[in-house]
């Protein structure tokens, strides 16, 4: 479950696993995710990133894209000799799509929210999201180490 081959022959570790739509269940998705990373030996610089855009990705999941009953899936791909992280957040609810808010003046610091996704922008190379049929979605983001970038 955690090695597969890519399609070029390097190997690509995954994780992927569901988590209640809960904080309790963001919460854990972070810890597990950090937890996978330093356990695939993954850069400590990748991994402080990563845990950031994680529990933005799954809070974002918890908050925005809960359905009564429906869990969110938390997926992690690494390719260890590309330096390359690919994170991935599904919900239920494919009728919300995130979007960064423009920067309009200064940014209050102390308000509590609106600042994940300029966040996960921020610290990744790219991101975006995707339809997840038949009524999801998914939110990708990809980071690379330094050396693979």
């Amino acid at each position: 479950m955690n090695e597969v081959t890519s399609p070029v022959g390097a190997p690509v570790r995954t994780f992927t696993q569901l988590f209640s739509s809960s904080w309790r269940g963001a919460r854990l998705a972070r810890l597990l995710g950090v937890v996978e990373l330093r356990a695939w030996g993954a850069p400590q610089d990748l991994r402080e990133r990563a845990e950031i855009v994680v529990a933005e990705l799954a809070t974002n999941a918890v908050q925005h894209g809960r359905l009564p009953g429906r869990d969110f899936r938390l997926g992690l791909f690494f390719a260890p000799s590309a330096g390359c992280l690919r994170v991935e957040v599904t919900d239920a609810r494919g009728d919300v799509y995130p979007q960064v808010p423009p920067v309009v003046g200064d940014v209050d610091e102390l308000l509590p929210c609106g600042r994940g996704l300029s966040l996960v922008a921020a610290l990744s190379d790219h991101w975006d999201a995707v339809p997840y049929p038949p009524s999801g979605k998914t939110v990708r983001a990809v980071l690379s180490s330094p050396g693979g970038r």
